[in-house]
């Protein structure tokens, strides 16, 4: 044959079978001394054979693989005591995960002694009889099976060759055979065939479409949709309706779910507080993404860092709203940072759990026990999310960093009203430009209008006498009173004025800005700032002063309002300080109670006191004022108007300029149309804009915060400072990358990376087989199992790199291959027995759907499923009290209506402290979960009987087929295919007969609880149809949707 004695014992060990077969005749014939086979040349064969048979047995299989075969043995048997932990909890100074240390000198002897196998300590010790001797230790309670002792003793005498676990091994693309046959077919057939397993035919096209649209859409095919399938019988049908699924919207619904319990979304913070938070723009974001067929790699990097890209859109700062989603501590007696690291502590487990599907907490306090992951390098992950602002103070569900946006809808609108609002503002302004040049002539005319008419409600009263206590008063030939010399702390001025003829109803103090006061303001205090803490006015004679009945400032400074200056309390008084500078003169109106009559020439005593704590606050520059008008206006726009229009040009302030320009202005009938027109579109901006939800996303602070270790997690117990890093049991992040959370998503997501794509890969196995190629999804450390199809979960995560991260191009390949059209019905009970969890893909995917898509399919199949896609969430129907027992009576639970109601299930409003009741199977939204909970609980049953959704949906349904088809038979079918796909057999329409009848009797006779249980739900029954019939059909549709099928899928 021309072989060498090596691959001939190659073939031998491949070929175990038919090489006996052929020995045991060569033997035969060798014993009968008839034939002599040694001297041809072919007869080097048999020699072999015999040979291969004598040789040590591990020839009869190939090398054991230590990945596979032998890590998984020594992570849960042994590295409890001689793993990757600290010093502190190893025992014997022994690590059985270092190849290295295993296989060291130890004075004489090695653990693994890859030269000499047979003196091994690790193989007496794993076989002795000596309890004291034996490993592991009885009292631990790990014991080897005889089957791993085997194990164990075999890889030893095969010189105990190391490796890496499989997980940590970079994704390299199995070899296919491209025999024409599908790639996932040709890997699964493979290992069917290696252990003699014979595959399920393919399942019937209405159990695919029923299978394919639950699986890919939550919901269950219609009828046109099932009938189209049917009708296509050109090659290439399933290929077509996998192209169409995909396309439908409610793709990224169904696939955002689970998304979503990976994310620990909620609606609310949970805790005590639970107080309701605005992150479902964020859902509605990776709805979209979904949809939209976002790249993963572009799908991780915008939500672990997409505030970091460059020149990041809104959508991409939005999409960082899933580190956010934690949970927020607002209980009384917590400590902010204690807090804060909590979140941390979050933001780097989740990361850990969906990308690398490691369980990074346990490397919190310690080393992890099993993984290559050290406690130094957690709190390097940490470092990546320590640099956001948060503080972790309070329990505000919008705490900053936050981006306000809101549904695809109202962004439309608002984007819609800016462009009105921008197209306004254009008029105005187009409209100003248009009548500037007429602003000359029209200041002129004005200016002469106003000359002529009186326009000033006050009338300036000259003093006759000023004195103060502490400084020099001068009364200029204008009436003003100016103050200077020494500028005591505190003052008081004493004033006489001569009033008129009159009857005053008012006086004004008007303060004016002087160029000898503080930069140009109304006093020689620090600020240029006044506080008037009393005013007193006083006729010649009397002994009281006058009642001042109200007052008027042009502006008052905080608390020290005007009505302070008379309040016979020295400490208050009037100040104008706007908290920036004094840029105007000010006034004050005292209105009197009293008109004071005037008959001759009256004197008047006006006291003005500074008694104020703030030093050398006293007025430096001040005019009088009285009017004998019943309702005075403080300030006069056409005086003021007159005085800005009497200003040379050249003179003008911008005050001036400001308040003639507003007169020219307001003079044109068309500007103020305009500018009417662009208020109301303001208004209707900033109304959609109050609309808006505030998205907690992230941001970096510019000055990065320091990282410590933690002992044992606890904020107040710091180490060392670490900075961001990556484990060294994983490849390094690449050069050309930043040291933050951008460097981390795109290390992530390369192509060396071993995780990522296998984690990835293998929880869309999960959703779409109900377990994954890898059981534990959260764990693809050393504690998880070996894949049993380790080469299809690599060609496949292969392929999804390759592909450019196409996620609907993974599930299509996934679903157009026969492994995913078997049928999955049992065959045999020796099928089931050998394999119950369907690990070898022998037959098809049949599993308990999810509360979530129970509730949909129950909602699309009776016809009343609300398909609006985003927007706020809704509070569906839920039993009284839930909310009000859960919180102690804080929240309470409104429910929604009408349509509403029906909404899928992704849009339900999320409580942490207690979720949705119908959705007993979900996480709880508090922490990152990743694996689905699947259970046959009796809270399913009464929920699935009793919950107003499920009889509402029943009613609904009964009621559709109750309109659209005549005889029992037509619509039983009808309800069948609505909720099962499929038509009946005529021995279950004889069944559902019978229950039917059962149920009519029992309405007829008591047509009070028919109405009574036809009332459930917001939606009111259809009055044409007699209460006792839809009651016995609601009952006979609730029981089409608790059918196993229905809730298996098939």
């Amino acid at each position: 044959m021309g072989l060498n004695f090596s691959a001939k014992a190659h073939w031998c060990s491949q070929n175990r079978t038919e090489y006996l077969l052929i020995l045991r005749s060569y033997l035969l014939l060798m014993s009968c001394g008839k034939i002599r086979l040694l001297n041809k040349p072919f007869g080097e064969l048999p020699m072999a054979l015999v040979l291969c048979l004598f040789a040590d047995v591990s020839g009869f299989t190939t090398d054991l693989v230590f990945s596979r075969d032998v890590l998984p043995i020594l992570s849960d048997k042994c590295f409890h005591c001689h793993g990757p932990d600290s010093k502190k909890a190893r025992k014997g100074n022994l690590r059985l995960d270092d190849e290295g240390d295993a296989k060291r000198d130890r004075d004489g002897y090695r653990v693994l002694d890859s030269v000499n196998p047979a003196k091994s300590k690790l193989l007496a010790r794993i076989t002795t009889g000596d309890v004291d001797d034996l490993m592991p230790p009885p009292e631990v309670g790990r014991p080897l099976s005889a089957e791993q002792i085997e194990t164990l003793k075999k890889w030893i005498n095969q010189g105990s060759k190391w490796g890496r676990h499989w997980a940590f091994e970079r994704v390299v693309r199995p070899v296919h055979s491209k025999s024409g046959m599908h790639p996932v077919d040709e890997q699964v057939n493979r290992k069917l065939k290696a252990k003699s397993v014979t595959a399920n035919p393919r399942a019937d096209r209405r159990t695919l479409i029923r299978r394919l649209k639950l699986d890919l859409t939550g919901l269950p095919p219609t009828l046109e949709q099932v009938e189209r399938f049917l009708a296509d019988n050109r090659p290439g049908a399933w290929e077509r309706l996998v192209a169409r699924t995909l396309a439908s919207p409610s793709y990224g619904e169904r696939m955002a779910w689970d998304w979503l319990e990976a994310a620990r979304y909620a609606d609310s913070n949970g805790y005590q507080g639970d107080n309701e938070r605005s992150m479902w723009p964020w859902r509605d974001w990776v709805v979209r993404a979904f949809n939209n067929n976002l790249p993963f790699d572009d799908f991780t990097i915008q939500q672990l860092a997409g505030d970091l890209l460059p020149d990041a859109t809104q959508d991409q700062i939005l999409a960082t709203g899933f580190n956010r989603n934690h949970m927020i501590n607002g209980e009384g007696g917590r400590i902010a940072e204690e807090n804060r690291v909590d979140y941390v502590f979050d933001m780097t487990e989740t990361m850990g759990t969906v990308w690398l599907g490691l369980t990074l907490n346990c490397s919190r306090c310690h080393d992890h026990k099993f993984d290559p992951l050290t406690q130094r390098e957690y709190y390097e992950f940490t470092a990546f999310f320590n640099q956001t602002p948060v503080n972790g103070g309070g329990g505000d569900p919008a705490t900053p960093p936050i981006l306000k946006t809101g549904s695809q809808e109202l962004m439309a609108e608002i984007e819609k009203a800016k462009e009105e609002e921008g197209h306004a503002q254009t008029m105005v302004l187009g409209r100003q430009k248009a009548i500037a040049k007429g602003q000359i002539n029209w200041e002129n005319r004005r200016r002469r209008e106003l000359s002529s008419l009186k326009i000033e409600d006050w009338k300036l009263v000259k003093p006759v006498a000023a004195k103060s206590k502490g400084q020099k008063l001068t009364i200029e030939s204008s009436g003003a009173v100016f103050a200077s010399g020494n500028n005591p702390e505190k003052d008081e001025y004493e004033l006489v004025y001569l009033l008129e003829k009159s009857e005053v109803t008012a006086f004004k103090l008007e303060a004016v800005r002087h160029p000898k006061m503080t930069e140009g303001r109304l006093a020689r205090s620090d600020s240029g700032n006044f506080v008037l803490t009393d005013i007193r006015f006083r006729t010649k004679g009397a002994k009281d002063s006058l009642e001042i009945a109200g007052s008027q400032a042009t502006y008052e400074q905080g608390s020290h309002k005007i009505t302070q200056a008379y309040d016979n309390d020295p400490t208050t008084g009037w100040a104008v300080w706007n908290g920036r500078t004094i840029d105007r003169d000010h006034a004050a109106m005292f209105r009197l109670k009293n008109t004071l009559k005037i008959e001759g020439d009256g004197e008047l005593a006006v006291s003005l006191k500074f008694n104020s704590s703030s030093k050398h606050h006293n007025m430096g520059y001040f005019r009088f004022y009285q009017t004998s008008l019943k309702d005075p206006k403080l300030e006069s726009e056409e005086a003021m108007l007159l005085i800005a229009l009497r200003v040379p040009v050249a003179n003008r302030t911008d005050a001036h300029k400001n308040r003639i320009k507003a007169a020219f202005e307001a003079a044109d009938s068309e500007l103020l149309r305009l500018r009417n027109n662009e208020k109301s579109t303001l208004d209707r901006l900033k109304q959609l804009q109050a609309q808006l939800a505030k998205v907690m996303v992230m941001k970096d602070m510019a000055k990065p915060r320091k990282t410590y270790m933690l002992d044992r997690g606890l904020y107040t117990k710091r180490g060392e400072v670490v900075f961001a890093g990556v484990p060294a049991s994983l490849p390094m992040l690449p050069e050309s990358e930043k040291n933050n959370r951008l460097g981390l998503a795109k290390w992530l997501v390369g192509r060396d990376h071993p995780l990522t794509a296998r984690v990835t890969v293998n929880r869309y196995w999960q959703m779409l087989f109900g377990i994954g190629f890898v059981k534990t999804a959260e764990d693809f450390g050393l504690q998880a199992e070996y894949p049993e199809h380790r080469d299809l979960l690599d060609w496949l995560a292969v392929e999804f790199m390759e592909s450019g991260w196409d996620v609907k191009s993974l599930i299509k390949t996934i679903v157009t291959s026969e492994t995913y059209r078997r049928s999955s019905k049992v065959l045999s009970r020796e099928q089931y027995e050998m394999d119950p969890e369907n690990r070898l893909l022998a037959r098809g995917p049949r599993f308990r759907m999810p509360s979530w898509m129970i509730r949909d399919q129950a909602l699309a199949s009776s016809g009343i499923l609300n398909d609006r896609q985003g927007g706020a969430s809704v509070n569906s129907y839920q039993p009284e009290g839930v909310w009000e027992e859960t919180s102690f009576g804080r929240k309470r639970y409104t429910q929604a209506k009408g349509s509403a109601l029906h909404r899928r299930s992704l849009y339900t409003f999320w409580r942490r402290i207690i979720g949705p009741t119908m959705f007993f199977d979900s996480a709880k939204r508090q922490v990152c979960e990743v694996k689905p909970l699947r259970t046959n609980t009796p809270m399913h049953a009464l929920i699935m009987m009793n919950d107003v959704t499920y009889v509402e949906a029943a009613r609904s349904l009964a009621e559709t087929i109750l309109n659209e088809e005549d005889g029992i038979d037509a619509r039983l079918i009808l309800a069948s295919k609505r909720v099962l796909a499929r038509e009946l057999s005529e021995r279950e329409i004889a069944i559902w007969k019978r229950s039917l009848e059962r149920s009519s009797k029992e309405f007829i006779t008591d047509p009070d609880s028919a109405k009574a249980y036809l009332s459930h739900g917001d939606s009111k029954p259809n009055e044409t149809i007699e209460s006792s019939e839809l009651a016995a059909w609601t009952a006979l549709c609730l029981n089409f949707l608790n059918l196993d099928e229905t809730l298996n899928k098939e």
